[in-house]
């Protein structure tokens, strides 16, 4: 998918700039939304593009190995199913436009924020939420590990994925939007499911049909923003804002 090879080539290009001007980078291509909305400016050397073309940008940054493996990842099982039902053109477009819906969310709900936000898990959300409408009753493989029982179980896709949506509008509830540390941006997360579950029926091809019946998924997915016991949170110290 060209999607998923345009945002890795972008992340080694990231990795051969070394790690002051990779930080650098974050700033220039990722979305401040303190920026965006003209509360604060970057310093002349660091405007590279104009502050509303980083809302495009910052989707194809990540913020280290495990952010993009993740991303890559749910967006190579997922977006191939979402993907066939619309094309590859429309779904680029869709793809951005969830993109863009989940970065304006976390925007709004931080207007004054300087933690640069990167990473594709926005634009991800959406093609959950398109996803989730297209088949609501497929079986989703996930891992169960309960102290020494470690199992595959197949869940309906609208538990897991209806879980894990419900999951991010709590985190963004309870999680200060003032805090300039970094974290996981939950309302993007929020913003791309909603736009993709509200654009999948009008970029959907004809024949397609919604909630269609269930059928077997042969991977294991958990979706993205999942706190992982090594997860693609930031290190401490680390004030990009992944999503």
């Amino acid at each position: 998918m060209a999607l998923i090879a345009l945002c890795v080539m972008v992340f080694l290009w990231q990795l051969s700039l070394g790690a002051q001007a990779g930080n650098l980078a974050v700033y220039s291509f990722g979305l401040v939304p303190a920026v965006l909305f003209g509360y604060a400016e970057l310093p002349e050397a660091l405007r590279v593009v104009p502050p509303w073309m980083s809302v495009v940008t910052s989707m194809f940054m990540h913020g280290g190995f495990l952010h993009i493996a993740g991303n890559m990842l749910y967006l190579w099982i997922f977006g191939n199913n979402v993907e066939d039902s619309m094309g590859r053109g429309r779904f680029v477009v869709f793809y951005l436009l969830c993109g863009t819906a989940a970065a304006l969310a976390q925007s709004f709900a931080a207007p004054t924020s300087e933690v640069p936000m990167v990473g594709a898990s926005g634009a991800i959300g959406g093609v959950l939420g398109a996803y989730l409408v297209l088949h609501p009753r497929a079986n989703v493989g996930v891992f169960f590990w309960f102290i020494i029982i470690v199992r595959v179980i197949s869940v309906p896709a609208v538990l897991v994925l209806g879980f894990w949506f419900l999951g991010q509008i709590l985190s963004g509830v309870t999680t200060p939007t003032s805090d300039d540390s970094g974290g996981v941006a939950f309302w993007a997360h929020v913003g791309g499911f909603v736009m993709g579950a509200a654009l999948i029926p009008f970029f959907k091809r004809p024949e397609v049909r919604l909630l269609q019946p269930p059928h077997s998924r042969p991977f294991e997915v958990v979706p993205p923003g999942t706190r992982l016991r090594r997860g693609s949170v930031p290190e401490a110290g680390d004030r990009r804002r992944p999503f």
